[in-house]
Protein backbone atom coordinates (compact mmCIF):
# COMPACT_ATOMS: atom_id res chain seq x y z
CA UNK A 1 0.00 0.00 0.00
CA UNK A 2 1.30 3.26 -0.65
CA UNK A 3 2.08 5.53 1.89
CA UNK A 4 0.48 8.91 0.33
CA UNK A 5 -3.52 7.73 1.01
CA UNK A 6 -4.22 10.92 0.79
CA UNK A 7 -3.08 13.20 -1.81
CA UNK A 8 -4.02 17.44 -2.55
CA UNK A 9 -3.84 19.21 -5.30
CA UNK A 10 -3.04 22.81 -6.54
CA UNK A 11 -3.49 24.47 -9.76
CA UNK A 12 -1.92 26.92 -11.96
CA UNK A 13 -5.41 29.56 -12.48
CA UNK A 14 -6.25 30.69 -15.96
CA UNK A 15 -4.23 27.52 -17.99
CA UNK A 16 -6.59 25.20 -20.46
CA UNK A 17 -3.31 22.81 -20.48
CA UNK A 18 -3.47 22.55 -16.68
CA UNK A 19 -7.44 21.99 -16.34
CA UNK A 20 -7.06 18.72 -19.01
CA UNK A 21 -4.02 17.77 -16.63
CA UNK A 22 -6.08 18.27 -13.37
CA UNK A 23 -8.63 16.08 -14.70
CA UNK A 24 -6.31 13.19 -15.93
CA UNK A 25 -4.98 13.47 -12.84
CA UNK A 26 -7.76 13.27 -10.75
CA UNK A 27 -9.24 10.34 -12.85
CA UNK A 28 -6.18 8.58 -12.02
CA UNK A 29 -5.52 9.20 -8.27
CA UNK A 30 -9.04 7.98 -8.13
CA UNK A 31 -8.58 4.55 -9.81
CA UNK A 32 -6.08 3.66 -6.94
CA UNK A 33 -9.33 4.31 -4.55
CA UNK A 34 -7.13 7.32 -3.31
CA UNK A 35 -8.61 10.61 -1.09
CA UNK A 36 -8.33 13.63 -3.27
CA UNK A 37 -9.05 17.10 -1.96
CA UNK A 38 -8.78 20.09 -3.99
CA UNK A 39 -7.33 23.38 -3.12
CA UNK A 40 -10.36 25.81 -3.43
CA UNK A 41 -9.01 28.07 -6.81
CA UNK A 42 -8.51 24.87 -8.44
CA UNK A 43 -11.38 23.28 -7.26
CA UNK A 44 -13.12 26.02 -9.32
CA UNK A 45 -10.89 25.18 -12.18
CA UNK A 46 -12.63 22.02 -12.56
CA UNK A 47 -16.86 22.63 -11.52
CA UNK A 48 -17.64 19.17 -13.13
CA UNK A 49 -15.66 17.22 -10.35
CA UNK A 50 -17.20 16.67 -6.86
CA UNK A 51 -13.90 16.29 -4.32
CA UNK A 52 -13.75 18.21 -1.01
CA UNK A 53 -11.49 21.42 -1.31
CA UNK A 54 -10.30 23.70 1.34
CA UNK A 55 -8.23 26.81 1.23
CA UNK A 56 -4.45 26.74 0.13
CA UNK A 57 -3.29 27.19 3.56
CA UNK A 58 -5.27 24.72 5.37
CA UNK A 59 -4.25 21.88 2.35
CA UNK A 60 -1.03 20.77 3.83
CA UNK A 61 -2.36 19.72 7.20
CA UNK A 62 -4.74 17.60 5.76
CA UNK A 63 -2.95 15.66 2.86
CA UNK A 64 0.07 12.73 2.42
CA UNK A 65 1.54 14.72 -0.48
CA UNK A 66 0.51 17.77 -2.46
CA UNK A 67 0.89 17.52 -6.45
CA UNK A 68 1.39 20.69 -7.88
CA UNK A 69 0.30 21.33 -11.34
CA UNK A 70 1.88 24.04 -13.66
CA UNK A 71 5.36 25.63 -13.43
CA UNK A 72 8.20 27.17 -11.37
CA UNK A 73 6.03 30.10 -10.24
CA UNK A 74 3.37 28.01 -9.02
CA UNK A 75 5.32 25.67 -7.17
CA UNK A 76 6.70 29.20 -5.40
CA UNK A 77 3.38 29.91 -4.63
CA UNK A 78 2.24 26.65 -3.18
CA UNK A 79 5.65 26.39 -1.24
CA UNK A 80 5.07 29.94 0.62
CA UNK A 81 1.74 28.31 1.56
CA UNK A 82 3.14 25.00 2.82
CA UNK A 83 5.76 26.68 4.70
CA UNK A 84 4.66 25.49 7.53
CA UNK A 85 4.00 21.95 7.34
CA UNK A 86 5.72 18.96 6.68
CA UNK A 87 4.21 17.47 4.15
CA UNK A 88 5.84 16.55 0.75
CA UNK A 89 5.26 18.45 -2.58
CA UNK A 90 5.68 17.09 -6.19
CA UNK A 91 5.19 18.61 -9.17
CA UNK A 92 3.44 17.79 -12.84
CA UNK A 93 5.41 20.58 -15.03
CA UNK A 94 2.92 22.56 -17.33
CA UNK A 95 5.56 25.58 -17.23
CA UNK A 96 8.17 26.86 -19.55
CA UNK A 97 11.39 26.01 -17.70
CA UNK A 98 10.16 23.58 -14.79
CA UNK A 99 12.95 23.23 -12.31
CA UNK A 100 10.73 22.76 -9.35
CA UNK A 101 7.94 20.83 -11.49
CA UNK A 102 9.69 17.82 -13.06
CA UNK A 103 6.89 15.14 -14.19
CA UNK A 104 5.64 15.85 -17.61
CA UNK A 105 1.79 15.65 -18.32
CA UNK A 106 2.41 12.51 -20.79
CA UNK A 107 4.30 10.60 -18.12
CA UNK A 108 1.23 11.47 -15.25
CA UNK A 109 0.21 7.62 -14.88
CA UNK A 110 3.66 5.70 -15.24
CA UNK A 111 6.16 7.88 -13.08
CA UNK A 112 3.18 8.45 -10.61
CA UNK A 113 2.80 5.09 -10.26
CA UNK A 114 6.47 4.61 -9.44
CA UNK A 115 6.02 7.66 -6.88
CA UNK A 116 2.66 5.98 -5.07
CA UNK A 117 4.72 2.71 -5.02
CA UNK A 118 7.39 4.20 -2.85
CA UNK A 119 9.83 5.05 -6.11
CA UNK A 120 10.63 8.05 -5.13
CA UNK A 121 13.71 10.06 -3.53
CA UNK A 122 13.29 12.64 -1.31
CA UNK A 123 14.91 16.44 -1.54
CA UNK A 124 14.87 19.05 1.17
CA UNK A 125 15.26 22.51 0.15
CA UNK A 126 15.40 25.62 2.43
CA UNK A 127 13.78 29.23 3.02
CA UNK A 128 14.17 32.11 4.01
CA UNK A 129 12.37 34.80 5.56
CA UNK A 130 12.23 38.15 6.39
CA UNK A 131 11.14 40.82 8.94
CA UNK A 132 11.57 44.27 9.01
CA UNK A 133 12.80 46.60 12.33
CA UNK A 134 11.50 49.90 12.07
CA UNK A 135 11.52 52.49 15.48
CA UNK A 136 12.25 49.28 17.14
CA UNK A 137 9.35 47.27 16.25
CA UNK A 138 9.67 44.25 14.64
CA UNK A 139 7.52 43.66 11.39
CA UNK A 140 6.62 40.95 9.95
CA UNK A 141 7.40 40.27 6.13
CA UNK A 142 7.00 37.16 4.25
CA UNK A 143 8.75 33.56 2.90
CA UNK A 144 10.54 32.78 0.14
CA UNK A 145 11.83 29.67 -1.98
CA UNK A 146 13.80 31.45 -4.51
CA UNK A 147 14.76 34.90 -2.94
CA UNK A 148 14.05 38.23 -1.23
CA UNK A 149 14.77 41.52 -3.45
CA UNK A 150 15.19 44.77 -2.41
CA UNK A 151 14.74 46.61 -5.45
CA UNK A 152 13.31 50.64 -6.50
CA UNK A 153 9.59 49.31 -7.50
CA UNK A 154 8.38 50.47 -11.07
CA UNK A 155 10.82 53.52 -11.09
CA UNK A 156 14.27 52.41 -12.90
CA UNK A 157 15.93 54.42 -10.45
CA UNK A 158 19.04 53.48 -8.03
CA UNK A 159 18.59 52.85 -4.72
CA UNK A 160 21.04 53.17 -1.05
CA UNK A 161 21.64 50.67 1.49
CA UNK A 162 23.99 49.20 3.81
CA UNK A 163 24.95 45.34 4.16
CA UNK A 164 25.62 43.82 7.17
CA UNK A 165 26.34 39.87 7.45
CA UNK A 166 26.46 38.40 10.71
CA UNK A 167 26.57 41.96 12.69
CA UNK A 168 29.51 42.69 10.65
CA UNK A 169 29.69 45.52 8.10
CA UNK A 170 29.98 44.83 4.23
CA UNK A 171 29.52 47.22 2.41
CA UNK A 172 27.78 50.06 1.27
CA UNK A 173 26.12 49.74 -1.93
CA UNK A 174 24.68 52.37 -5.09
CA UNK A 175 22.24 49.90 -6.87
CA UNK A 176 19.20 49.08 -8.32
CA UNK A 177 18.89 46.36 -5.38
CA UNK A 178 19.74 43.39 -4.02
CA UNK A 179 18.42 39.46 -4.70
CA UNK A 180 19.15 37.55 -1.91
CA UNK A 181 18.84 33.93 -3.48
CA UNK A 182 18.87 30.15 -2.44
CA UNK A 183 20.26 27.59 -3.75
CA UNK A 184 16.77 26.97 -5.60
CA UNK A 185 16.66 30.57 -6.48
CA UNK A 186 20.03 30.72 -7.76
CA UNK A 187 19.14 29.29 -11.65
CA UNK A 188 16.23 32.41 -10.99
CA UNK A 189 16.36 35.48 -10.59
CA UNK A 190 19.81 35.58 -9.38
CA UNK A 191 21.03 33.85 -12.67
CA UNK A 192 19.64 36.18 -14.69
CA UNK A 193 21.55 39.29 -13.20
CA UNK A 194 24.92 37.21 -12.90
CA UNK A 195 24.75 35.33 -10.11
CA UNK A 196 26.59 31.84 -9.81
CA UNK A 197 24.44 28.15 -9.98
CA UNK A 198 24.44 26.57 -6.70
CA UNK A 199 23.74 23.10 -6.31
CA UNK A 200 20.27 23.02 -4.61
CA UNK A 201 21.80 20.69 -1.45
CA UNK A 202 24.40 23.68 -0.52
CA UNK A 203 23.84 25.44 2.75
CA UNK A 204 24.66 28.38 1.18
CA UNK A 205 23.19 32.02 -0.18
CA UNK A 206 23.95 34.33 -2.70
CA UNK A 207 24.16 37.64 -2.10
CA UNK A 208 23.65 40.00 -6.07
CA UNK A 209 23.38 43.38 -6.11
CA UNK A 210 21.61 44.78 -9.13
CA UNK A 211 23.51 46.60 -11.60
CA UNK A 212 25.79 48.43 -9.13
CA UNK A 213 27.18 51.42 -9.59
CA UNK A 214 31.37 50.28 -8.99
CA UNK A 215 32.83 47.47 -10.85
CA UNK A 216 34.10 45.91 -8.11
CA UNK A 217 30.73 45.07 -6.36
CA UNK A 218 30.18 41.20 -7.59
CA UNK A 219 27.81 38.18 -6.25
CA UNK A 220 28.91 37.08 -2.44
CA UNK A 221 28.22 33.50 -1.64
CA UNK A 222 27.96 32.65 2.31
CA UNK A 223 26.80 30.82 5.20
CA UNK A 224 23.16 30.20 4.82
CA UNK A 225 23.02 30.17 8.91
CA UNK A 226 24.37 33.62 8.81
CA UNK A 227 21.98 36.52 9.53
CA UNK A 228 21.88 39.19 6.81
CA UNK A 229 20.49 42.86 7.77
CA UNK A 230 20.06 45.76 5.22
CA UNK A 231 19.59 49.01 6.14
CA UNK A 232 17.95 51.22 3.98
CA UNK A 233 19.25 55.07 3.67
CA UNK A 234 16.88 57.92 2.95
CA UNK A 235 16.15 57.98 -1.02
CA UNK A 236 15.95 61.28 -3.02
CA UNK A 237 12.01 60.25 -4.14
CA UNK A 238 11.41 56.42 -4.37
CA UNK A 239 10.98 54.20 -0.88
CA UNK A 240 12.24 50.57 -1.85
CA UNK A 241 10.05 47.69 -1.97
CA UNK A 242 10.94 43.87 -0.76
CA UNK A 243 9.66 41.09 -2.59
CA UNK A 244 9.86 37.46 -1.76
CA UNK A 245 9.76 35.34 -5.02
CA UNK A 246 8.49 38.22 -6.90
CA UNK A 247 5.16 38.14 -5.36
CA UNK A 248 5.14 39.58 -1.89
CA UNK A 249 5.67 42.97 -1.70
CA UNK A 250 7.00 45.41 1.56
CA UNK A 251 7.17 48.82 1.21
CA UNK A 252 10.40 50.20 3.00
CA UNK A 253 10.29 54.01 4.71
CA UNK A 254 14.48 55.14 5.41
CA UNK A 255 16.18 53.67 8.61
CA UNK A 256 14.36 50.05 8.19
CA UNK A 257 16.64 47.46 8.78
CA UNK A 258 15.60 44.40 6.42
CA UNK A 259 16.69 40.78 8.41
CA UNK A 260 16.54 37.97 6.19
CA UNK A 261 17.25 34.39 8.19
CA UNK A 262 16.98 30.97 7.00
CA UNK A 263 13.71 29.95 7.87
CA UNK A 264 13.32 27.23 10.05
CA UNK A 265 12.53 23.63 8.68
CA UNK A 266 12.43 22.72 4.72
CA UNK A 267 9.83 22.00 1.99
CA UNK A 268 9.95 18.61 1.31
CA UNK A 269 10.43 17.48 -2.46
CA UNK A 270 9.43 14.33 -3.82
CA UNK A 271 11.20 13.16 -7.44
CA UNK A 272 11.47 10.61 -9.25
CA UNK A 273 14.13 7.84 -9.09
CA UNK A 274 15.85 8.82 -12.49
CA UNK A 275 15.72 13.11 -11.68
CA UNK A 276 19.30 14.02 -12.09
CA UNK A 277 19.87 17.92 -11.27
CA UNK A 278 22.39 18.08 -14.15
CA UNK A 279 20.39 17.02 -16.39
CA UNK A 280 17.72 19.48 -15.95
CA UNK A 281 20.49 22.49 -16.18
CA UNK A 282 20.99 20.67 -19.08
CA UNK A 283 17.71 20.84 -20.42
CA UNK A 284 16.18 23.94 -18.79
CA UNK A 285 19.32 25.80 -19.83
CA UNK A 286 20.89 24.30 -23.27
CA UNK A 287 23.68 23.15 -21.83
CA UNK A 288 25.64 20.63 -24.35
CA UNK A 289 24.17 17.42 -24.40
CA UNK A 290 26.54 15.60 -26.03
CA UNK A 291 29.23 13.05 -23.89
CA UNK A 292 32.42 12.50 -25.07
CA UNK A 293 33.61 9.61 -25.90
CA UNK A 294 37.11 8.23 -26.02
CA UNK A 295 37.16 6.59 -29.53
CA UNK A 296 40.66 4.76 -28.33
Amino acid sequence: MSSFQKIGLVGRPDHAGVVTTLRRLIDFLLSRELDVKLESRTADMVPEIHQPHCHRDELGAQVDLVIVVGGDGSMLNAARALANDTVPVLGINRGRLGFLTDIRPDEIETALSKVLDGQFRDEYRFMLEFSVRRNNELLSGGTALNDVVLHPGTAAQMIEFELFVDQQFVNSQQSDGLIVATPTGSTAYSLSAGGPIMHPNMNALVLVPMNPHTLSSRPLVIDADLEICVNVVKQRSVLPLVSCDGAVQFYTEPGDQIIIRKKPGALRLIHPLDYNYYEACRSKLGWGNRLVKDND
